[in-house]
């Protein structure tokens, strides 16, 4: 799908703020509102706009500890790979899990309450996933830069 301006103008402005309302994004666009409409319900069905989400202030739920562990497997198999992603997205202090060219095979961020509760999500979640053979945590002291925003 080809994106013109006016649909970068939309996707700009939803990334900001994705509670916006039809009359005030199409008015901060330059569009009718019928016609931002239908450019947004396009740029949904397209799968451009994947979701609409709230985005929630970590300190204030309770999980303000950022672990970032790099996970090694015994191997490379598709086998292997296909149950080690099942069962990773199992678990439910998994925000993202990537698979990485490198030195590792997967990277995971994981929130917890603090160190003694990353100690239990270990425990209870990370030492039963299949085919690990080395694991890697690395605790985030502060976070500088976050946004869900991209460029258009």
């Amino acid at each position: 799908m080809q994106l013109d301006e006016s649909d970068r103008r939309i996707l700009r402005a939803l990334q900001r703020q994705g509670r916006i309302t039809n009359a005030e994004l199409a008015e901060q666009v330059n569009l009718s509102p019928s016609a931002c409409h239908r450019r947004v319900q396009r740029l949904e069905a397209e799968g451009i706009i994947a979701e609409y989400v709230a985005l929630l202030d970590l300190k204030r739920i309770g999980r303000p500890t950022t672990v970032f562990v790099e996970i090694t497997l015994s191997g490379q198999s598709d086998d292997l790979l296909d149950r080690f992603e099942r069962e990773v997205a199992r678990v439910p202090d998994v925000l993202e899990c990537h698979l990485m060219a490198g030195s590792a095979d997967y990277l995971l961020k994981i929130i917890a309450i603090d160190t003694e509760d990353f100690a239990r999500i270990h425990r209870r979640y990370l030492s039963r996933l299949p085919g690990v053979t080395q694991m890697q945590s690395s605790f985030a002291l502060r976070r500088v830069v976050q946004t869900t925003a991209v460029d258009i």
